[in-house]
């Protein structure tokens, strides 16, 4: 995973590595809460975020990440929290520049059903992130 930064803030978290990437004290502090959610710890990701995107996609990320460690929501319910429709939920979920703080992988479709992924391996990254979190339904 790269983490990026601007003025203290966290902007993008991609899926891979980057040679462009830098280590700073904040993003240090970033990653060991990421070792330390891998490792099945549920550490809060209380954190200067910074994601590029529309008013509307910042609205749909924002509600997310009130989403508790180990729960999951459908888009259907996510959308009607913000009152929205649930496939422009799913497109904001897709674009969602810094997955696993912003936690899309806990938004899912009617009846919990693993309806798509933006990062790693798809479907397959985001089984293991709810398995890891042993997610149940809110």
């Amino acid at each position: 995973l790269t983490l990026s930064e601007e003025d203290g803030k966290i902007v993008s978290l991609d899926w891979g590595w980057s040679p462009l990437s830098s280590d700073t004290p904040f993003l240090k502090k970033v990653k060991n809460l990421l070792d330390a959610y891998f490792d099945g710890l549920n550490p809060q990701f209380q954190l200067p975020l910074n994601p590029y995107g529309t008013d509307f996609q910042k609205k749909v990320w924002h509600e997310m990440s009130k989403i508790p460690y180990g729960k999951t929501m459908t888009y259907g319910e996510l959308a009607e929290k913000i009152g929205s429709h649930p496939r422009a939920v799913g497109m904001a979920c897709g674009l969602n520049p810094i997955p696993i703080i912003i936690p899309c992988h806990r938004v899912v479709g009617k009846n919990g059903k693993l309806t798509g992924y933006s990062g790693g391996d798809g479907i397959k990254t985001k089984s293991f992130l709810l398995d890891l979190e042993k997610a149940t339904s809110r």
